[in-house]
Order: C-alpha cells, then sequence, then structure tokens
C-alpha cells in the first residue's frame, strides 16, 4: 500500500483524500448525475465501488430497502472473485471470516444396503496452483458491506441512496438524456414521485428488473421442472461430514447439497424436493421449512439432522433464462445507437444457486462495466468503448448458462440414471475450472489482442486474467505476489519482463518515455503525474541484490504527489529458486504484458514491438490535452 506522498499523516492510510465530486458530496440525491445505478446488489455495489474511483464522475446508486441487506441469499465465493476482493482491498479481512472449502465429499447409495448412504469418495474442491486464493463461504451481505466501504473511502466517496424505488425511465436527448422516475418507499414523503436525469444508467435490480423491462429486454430460457428446497440451519446431526462440502445422492433419488457457513455452526442444505410437473403452478413453493427438514431426514438416512434455528429458508424452481439485451443500443426507433442503459448481475442472467456462480459473476458484470463508464465519462476513452461491455459479458452469460444446465441436471438424477458411479463426481473435476471462475477469456476485440505472440508468455493467456505470481521488490527486498498490487483503482497494468541483460528493456523503457507515439507520454493529462494512468512495473531476471537502483530506467521509478517522491513500488526482481520467469513461462528475451483494470491480460507483445503497443492503445485511449 502506497500513502503518505502527499504528506505525513497517522489516519487510516485505507481512507483516500476526498477529490473532485467527493468535495462537499451532497446527502440529498441531486437531479442531474452522471451515472445512476439501480439496485445495490453486487453487480450494482462493485459497479458503486469502482466509480468511485472516478472523482470526476458524479455517480448515486439507489435502493429501495430503507437499509442494508440484512440477510443475503448468495454465500460461495470463488477463488477468482477472491482476487477481485484483493483489487478492492478486503480480500485478507473476508478470508478471516469466511469458512474456506478444501475438499468435496461425495455420498451414494451404500451398497450393502441402498436404504442407507455412505461416503464414496473425496475430492479437492479448489485445483491446486490454480490461484493463491481459497474459495470461501461468506453471506453476501458482508461482500456488499466490504465494497461499499471501499466506495465511502475513494476518492468520490460514493454511498447508497435508500429508500428509493425505481418507477421507469425515457431516453431522450442532451447531456442527461436519461429520464428516470423514482419513488420514495420510506420517510416523510414516503410515496413521492422524483425525476432524476442521468447520462448512463445500470440496471442491477435482480432477475424482475424493472429497467429491463423498460428498454424493452426480458429473459428467455427455459425451467427445469425440478425443485429445491434450501435452508440455513443450525442444527445437531451425527453426519459426520456436516463441515465439509457434501454431495449426496440418496437411494430413493433424492439429493442434498450441503454447505457449511462461516463462523463454525451454520449450515445450508439445499435439499432435492423432486419434479414438480407441467400442472404445479407454483404449489411446491409451499412446501414449509418442516417438510424441508423431513425431507433431509428421509435423504440422510441412517443419520439423523435435528434443526434448531432456521435463519433463512426458500423453496425454487430451477430456472435458466438470459437476456435478450445487455444494454438499449437496439432499444430506440430508427436502428442502433450508442447504448446509455445498461443491465448487470441477476437483470441478465438467471441460473440454479448450488454452482455458486451468481454473485460471481455479477462482481465480474459490474467490474467489466464500472471502469468503462469511468473512462468515457472522464474523457479517457471514446464512447464506443462502451459497446464492449454487451460483447463480452454476453458470451460469459451463455456460457454459465450452459454450463449450469449440465450441472444442475446431473445433481437432480437418480443413482440409477448415471453411466457410471463417478459420473458427478468425474464432471465436478473436469469442469472446475469453469465454476471457480478462471474459464472466461475474452475474444479478441479492440481491448483483447489476437495472441500472436502469446508464446513470449505462455502462463498469461491473451484475454484471461492475469495469474499472479511471486517476486521480490528489489528497493527492500520483501516478496510479494506480483498482482496483488493491482488495485481497482481504474489504471492499467504494463508488466516488462527484462531481457537477461536489459539492453532491450533499456530501449523500450525510453521509448515509452520519449516518444510521441508511447501510450504514457499520448495520454497522460498535462501535468499528472507519471504513472496516472498506466501502472508500469519491471521485472528483471537477476537477483535484487545484483540490481543497482541508479541504472533502473526513470519509468519505473516515477515520481509522486505534490512533493515529486520516487516510488519504489515499480521494480521488481525474480526469485531464485521460484522465479517469475519459469513459472509463467516468460521468455528470457523479455516480453511485455498489458493488464485492464480489471485484471484481464490485453495482449502480449516483444519489447521491440513498439509499434504494436502504441496501436493497440489507439482506439482505446483519446489523446490528452
Amino acid at each position: 500500500m502506497e500513502f503518505h506522498h502527499n504528506g505525513y499523516t497517522t489516519v487510516d492510510p485505507r481512507i483516500e483524500p476526498a477529490a473532485g465530486v467527493g468535495l462537499d458530496r451532497p446527502d440529498e440525491l441531486p437531479e442531474q448525475v452522471d451515472v445512476l445505478i439501480v439496485g445495490s446488489g453486487p453487480a450494482g455495489i462493485i459497479t458503486a465501488a469502482q466509480l468511485a474511483q472516478f472523482p470526476g464522475v458524479t455517480t448515486r446508486i439507489v435502493e429501495r430497502r430503507a437499509g442494508r441487506l440484512e440477510v443475503g441469499q448468495a454465500d460461495g465465493i470463488q477463488a477468482r472473485s477472491v482476487e477481485t476482493f484483493q483489487a478492492f482491498g478486503f480480500a485478507e479481512q473476508i478470508i478471516q471470516e469466511a469458512y474456506q472449502l478444501v475438499d468435496t465429499e461425495f455420498w451414494t447409495p451404500d451398497p450393502e444396503d441402498p436404504r442407507n448412504i455412505h461416503r464414496s469418495s473425496t475430492t479437492p474442491d479448489t485445483l491446486i496452483g490454480i490461484s493463491e486464493f481459497p474459495q470461501l463461504i461468506v453471506n453476501q451481505t458482508r461482500v456488499a458491506d466490504y465494497l461499499a466501504e471501499f466506495a465511502e473511502r475513494s476518492p468520490a466517496r460514493g454511498r447508497v441512496d435508500y429508500g428509493y424505488e425505481f418507477e421507469g425511465l425515457e431516453v431522450g436527448e442532451g447531456e442527461y438524456p436519461v429520464a428516470v422516475t423514482l419513488r420514495r418507499t420510506t420517510g416523510a414523503d414516503e410515496g413521492a414521485t422524483r425525476v432524476v436525469r442521468a447520462k448512463y444508467v445500470v440496471g442491477a435490480d435482480g432477475a424482475r428488473s424493472r429497467v429491463r423491462a423498460a428498454i424493452g429486454g426480458r429473459l428467455a430460457g427455459d425451467q427445469a421442472m425440478h425443485a429445491w428446497g434450501v435452508m440455513d440451519a443450525l442444527a445437531v446431526t451425527d453426519f459426520p461430514d456436516t463441515r465439509r462440502k457434501s454431495i449426496i445422492q440418496s437411494g430413493d433419488g433424492g439429493n442434498i447439497l450441503v454447505i457449511p457457513r462461516e463462523g463454525n455452526y451454520l449450515v445450508r442444505w439445499y435439499v432435492d424436493l423432486g419434479e414438480t410437473g407441467e400442472n404445479d403452478r407454483g404449489a411446491v413453493r409451499q412446501t414449509s421449512v418442516e417438510q424441508i427438514a423431513a425431507r433431509a431426514n428421509a435423504i440422510l438416512h441412517p443419520y439423523t439432522l435435528d434443526v434448531k434455528d432456521v435463519s433463512w429458508w426458500s423453496v425454487y424452481e430451477v430456472a435458466h433464462r438470459l437476456t435478450d439485451r445487455f444494454d438499449d443500443a437496439d432499444a430506440h426507433e430508427g436502428g442502433r445507437r450508442a447504448p446509455r442503459v445498461f443491465l448487470a448481475g441477476d437483470a441478465c442472467h438467471t441460473h440454479s444457486a448450488k454452482a455458486g456462480q451468481g454473485m460471481n459473476v455479477s462482481l465480474q458484470d459490474g467490474w467489466n462495466l464500472a471502469w468503462k463508464l469511468g473512462y468515457v465519462l472522464e474523457g479517457r476513452s471514446p464512447e464506443s468503448l462502451l459497446e464492449t461491455y454487451s460483447e463480452e459479458r454476453r458470451v460469459i452469460a451463455q456460457n454459465l448458462i450452459d454450463f449450469d444446465k449440465e450441472w444442475s441436471t446431473l445433481m437432480a438424477k437418480k443413482p440409477e440414471e448415471f453411466a457410471s458411479p463417478r459420473e458427478l463426481e468425474d464432471f465436478y473435476i473436469a469442469t472446475a475450472e469453469f465454476p471457480a471462475g478462471f474459464m472466461t477469456q475474452y475474444e479478441s476485440s479492440t481491448l483483447t489482442g489476437d495472441g500472436a505472440h502469446q508464446g513470449l508468455a505462455t502462463g498469461f493467456p491473451v484475454g484471461k486474467r492475469f495469474k499472479s505470481a511471486e517476486a521480490v521488490r528489489v528497493a527492500d527486498g520483501v516478496l510479494a505476489h506480483l498482482g496483488h498490487h493491482h488495485r481497482a483503482d481504474g489504471r492499467y497494468r504494463i508488466y516488462a519482463f527484462a531481457d537477461a541483460g536489459a539492453e532491450a528493456l533499456d530501449r523500450w523503457a525510453e521509448w515509452m518515455l520519449s516518444s510521441e507515439h508511447s501510450p504514457v507520454r499520448r495520454f497522460t493529462p498535462t501535468g499528472a503525474d507519471l504513472d496516472s494512468r498506466f501502472d508500469v512495473k519491471v521485472v528483471y531476471q537477476e537477483g535484487y541484490h545484483d540490481i543497482e537502483l541508479g541504472r533502473v530506467p526513470e519509468l519505473f521509478m516515477p515520481r509522486r504527489g505534490p512533493f515529486q517522491l520516487i516510488n519504489y513500488e515499480k521494480t521488481w526482481a525474480a526469485i531464485p529458486g521460484n522465479d517469475i520467469f519459469d513459472e509463467r513461462g516468460v521468455s528470457r528475451d523479455g516480453a511485455v504484458v498489458v493488464v485492464r483494470p480489471d485484471q484481464y491480460v490485453a495482449t502480449v507483445l516483444p519489447l521491440s514491438a513498439t509499434d504494436e503497443l502504441a496501436a493497440f492503445f489507439e482506439p482505446i485511449f483519446t489523446a490528452s490535452e
């Protein structure tokens, strides 16, 4: 963490100085805003948190509830999300309070007595080496709390405006073309309506999204005609794996997914209620929590479950639906135009809860959109950048729906319907990287290179998230994960991996500093710090003791703040015996790895490919004044 560059202070260093719209931020909802976010769930709150890092952008997030969410439904946190939390500054804290998933236990009918279940196998829940972070279980309310705290500590001082319900919108012309009608749900003026005008609106208001309806969107898909009861229960049981994630298939065809919760006592039970039939008409949703517990006991035989208290429960039928639009670009008479209204999270995609994907994918929706909105509104990028949101996230949502259909179908099967006794376990192991969040790979586009030089850094696949590895900081010899310094501050990262003698690196660094075509020269505002738009780091091949800081190019020793102090966080070296070049397949001839603000690898280039680097950034950024 970097601080004191603006002068010594003893206040919490995580609280950044207020700037721009964060100075004297009004408590009342303004009549005009740059971005209005509807809904403070995972997609909405991360969008607000990232935009709070852009002090030139007025962002407000409205929520119909009177206050923070008390009990959330989502609880599975995949490792990719924990990497994201590291960027937002709270990975360590949430790991401390969460339950960590280590193994998954598979229970099937006992061959000697199919009326009973027995533990048939165990498999690691997270692939070894896929991430330095674990998979967690913690209620989504805590995720929202941490992201809200990040927003409040950011320069724009973001906060949720509670007690406003979305009624409708109209898109017109002018600087603030979207007129949004809101209704007060709390306070002395409850029931009153008002209009807020916005440049852009983000609908993160759930599966029954009114924002989606307002732009003529709809969820299309199918329903599996299979019901599940879910309860967060404090219970006494002789089932031995109540503190391990367990997938249970019983002899009568009923299944259970057991998810231990944070705090050591609470457990979530997903209980198979069976097929509903076409004429059910929602009757299964009248199933009581007592009936869910009774069904769980039948499936667990010969074990018993004595439920003492239920903090939350629900009955749902599995549905897989995808919105026909992620923005309103096609929702206008006269053809397609620049989008003004966007959808994110459950407003775009719905699926089963058992793979732990809803919150995780929604977080990536919001982060993907937020930095792009910040870039356009601060004038860093052309408006066309916003079209990439729908292009990128719709493909990911479709992949999610396809995966979850297969997974939920397998979870609902009876034992005799499987091709082999290990079919469910084999699928779980073979597809583990997908639910963990690491199969996302953006296709070649304006924001993603074609991978022509992928061979220079095989461990950093273009279009996939930057997989961190350890290096040592030259200035002080401290070991750290390189990717942990990628903060959610809206900057692109450029990692320069040095050639053996650093001659090519020095030429590249000189070009970055002096050429009029260099992205640092072209797109950094006049008078701004050298690293205000691009966080450029170097990783040398030799040991840190062999590197003299006096010979390190100025690009990697930039000046910062009003006193123009030297930043020593940019110069790194490989660790002998744990060499990042070997771990990530980086060429000993050197390489340049460009990473987007949301941690996805944008392109890999040789140190000599300065023209290609300049051309890559040309359509993304607009030249600074």
